[in-house]
């Protein structure tokens, strides 16, 4: 078991790039998390998968990796008139770890329950009962864990009579839509960008104000190479008045991670070595004056980056729903 306690094993964010890329379709991704889950099997010990340790240990108490209460996992939309699901509603909001306990992501959450309140949409909230999706425990090798946090939110989900799920984080989306069907079901689950070019298409959102500045898009990974969805959020950010759309060097299929998936959201990269920072970096050259995206890890990991470069006066980091809720 040595060779699974080196580090490399552990570095690999599950991009997809090397996937995308391989002449061979050779699996990578696959053979990384088998290797982690032989590690976890044989409970091989590391200074680098202490943080890693305790995310599971606070999953398995409270349903979320963050050691937080389970009790507070809805205070994010206090104050919105955002109801508890009922099966007569047209969809489930389901916010996702970050968003429902992160001081800076909560405001993601509540964009998203002001533009459905404002689109005149029925939806609701499972709160203490949601659990997290369990997808980035499941990339550390983590499998029984993430069986037990899956089979609970199908439960609740069935016993809800949830049929349609809008999802703020591309790892919730990727793991309803591709993960759960192991387990026999098969919900409707929609990204919110997907939706949002739904709802601006069918008129039912009308962007009036401006945006009258330069912003840059970065494709987070498991939206766009493990889920295609690439113009959507481009659609969306192209309907608001004013606003100048950059792109990357790196994008649509080609995009550089931000080094937060894979479960490397637990384990700390070393400043110099953070992927985020050529991506803060690059929309700095490109003369951009906001960063945006549709990922909540890519919005920690872009934020740490802006202030650890010190751009904090050149550059904003912004979720897409922020900058939608600005112009209805």
């Amino acid at each position: 078991m040595a060779e699974i306690e080196l580090e490399e094993v552990w570095r690999c964010t599950t991009c997809g790039k090397c996937v995308e890329q391989c002449p061979r379709d050779v699996r990578q991704i696959d053979d990384v998390v088998a290797l982690r889950r032989l590690a976890t099997n044989y409970g091989v010990s590391s200074a680098l998968l202490k943080p890693v340790r305790s995310a599971s240990a606070s999953l398995s108490a409270e349903g979320n990796p963050f050691v937080q209460e389970r009790s507070g996992r809805a205070d994010w939309a206090e104050g919105l008139g955002v109801k508890s699901f009922t099966e007569e509603m047209e969809l489930l909001y389901f916010s996702c770890c970050l968003p429902s306990y992160d001081a800076r992501l909560k405001f993601v959450a509540q964009a998203v329950a002001e533009i459905l309140n404002k689109a005149q949409i029925s939806f609701g909230i499972l709160g203490i009962e949601e659990s997290c999706c369990g997808e980035s425990i499941r990339k550390t090798g983590h499998e029984e864990l993430f069986k037990r946090l899956a089979r609970q939110n199908i439960k609740t989900f069935i016993e809800h009579g949830v049929k349609k799920i809008l999802v703020t984080s591309p790892h919730c989306y990727h793991t309803f839509k591709n993960e759960y069907p192991e387990y026999k079901v098969n919900f409707e689950v929609v990204h919110i960008t997907q939706y949002l070019d739904q709802l601006l298409q069918q008129g039912r959102l009308k962007p009036v104000g401006e945006y009258p500045k330069r912003v840059v898009y970065h494709d987070p990974c498991y939206l766009g190479r493990h889920n295609g969805i690439y113009d959507e959020p481009r659609r969306v950010l192209s309907s608001i008045p004013g606003l100048e759309l950059l792109e990357m060097s790196e994008a649509r299929e080609q995009s550089l991670c931000c080094g937060m998936g894979g479960g490397r959201i637990w384990i700390d990269t070393k400043m110099n070595e953070r992927f985020s920072n050529l991506r803060v970096q690059e929309a700095v050259d490109l003369g951009a004056e906001v960063l945006v995206t549709a990922c909540p890890y890519c919005i920690t990991a872009l934020e740490d980056s802006r202030l650890g470069l010190g751009y904090e006066e050149a550059l904003q980091v912004k979720d897409i729903t922020e900058i939608l809720r600005e112009v209805l």
